[in-house]
């Protein structure tokens, strides 16, 4: 099983919750609203890169924008392993969040 770091997969998971390829600002935009956090441009294109380099997103420019010296953006999607990783990831702290949340009952059933 592949360990993500918390970063990586918050950023897998704003590149998966666009149902289609998403450029770097809708990633940024999904993060802000979901974070509070203002992200880093480069920040963001490191954290991907990285991403790509270990086959869990991937990425495609599109076409060049129809403005005068209009550049292409870069598009991300994840991969079929990216999304087996996260699938993999949730199961896990799904099973450590319910031994959190007993210990924690527990422990206010203690303080009672």
């Amino acid at each position: 099983m592949a360990f993500l770091t918390k970063l990586e997969e918050l950023f897998m998971l704003a590149v998966f919750y666009h149902d289609e390829p998403a450029s770097l600002m809708d990633i940024r935009e999904y993060l802000l609203d979901k974070t509070g956090k203002e992200w880093a441009i480069a920040s963001l294109y490191i954290a991907l890169d990285n991403l790509k380099k270990k086959g869990l997103v991937k990425s495609f420019k599109g076409e060049p924008k129809h403005i005068r010296g209009g550049k292409a953006l870069r598009y991300y999607l994840m991969t079929e392993r990216g999304i087996q990783v996260l699938k993999e990831t949730w199961k896990m702290q799904e099973s450590i969040w319910k031994d959190f949340n007993s210990s924690l009952a527990r422990s206010k059933k203690a303080d009672e």
